[in-house]
């Protein structure tokens, strides 16, 4: 099965309540700081969401609760793979997306078979401080040659506007936070985002 090019990243289910009648079919739940109830609460409503409308959910960071309910997807970021037990979420069927932000990190990574490879900050990022200075397009490319079949996400500073040199650059995803959750019209954008994603 092949991902939507378009792949949002919330961090509450209200947000899905709100996009996905609009038509999104790939979106990710990142919840920060927040008890394992309220973890589980969202990911169980976040499921129900996301079934109803056809779209994939990927759940951020908290394996063992996406294992315990069920769940298709989760992402990891260098430091989660550190902790999480692979071969229990291999076990449990679950596909696993991964972030990389460099050479290491990506030889690190395929080693471990992900169903999608996340590179970024593509552009500069306001969405949290990082050690990485922006990739850029050419390492979009130079990555997507590395990767092969698998899945490449582009991510970090994304917005409308660069979405397409992003694909064009080699992405087959392009993944976007506050462009969308500081947009003075958020619904308006995802229409925006659908539609440069085509």
């Amino acid at each position: 099965m092949s991902l939507h090019k378009f792949y949002p990243i919330f961090d509450d289910v209200s947000w899905l309540k709100r996009m996905l009648p609009l038509g999104i079919k790939l979106v990710q739940l990142r919840i920060k700081d927040a008890s394992d109830d309220h973890v589980r609460a969202q990911i169980v409503e976040g499921q129900a969401l996301c079934r109803e409308h056809g779209c994939v959910l990927v759940i951020n960071d908290y394996w063992q609760a996406a294992i315990d309910l069920g769940c298709d997807w989760i992402h990891l970021g260098q430091e989660d793979l550190d902790e999480a037990d692979l071969k229990a979420i291999r076990a449990a069927g679950l596909k696993m997306g991964v972030s990389t932000h460099d050479d290491d990190e990506l030889e690190r990574v395929l080693a471990f078979a992900p169903d999608y490879v996340a590179l970024g900050p593509v552009y500069p990022t306001i969405l949290k401080k990082m050690k990485w200075h922006q990739q850029g397009l050419p390492r979009v490319t130079e990555w997507k040659a590395r990767v092969g079949a698998v899945p490449l996400v582009g991510i970090g500073g994304m917005s409308v506007e660069r979405a397409p040199g992003v694909f064009e650059a080699g992405a087959d995803i392009v993944s976007a936070v506050t462009d969308i959750t500081l947009n003075h019209d958020p619904e308006g954008r995802v229409r925006q985002w659908l539609e440069v994603c085509k």
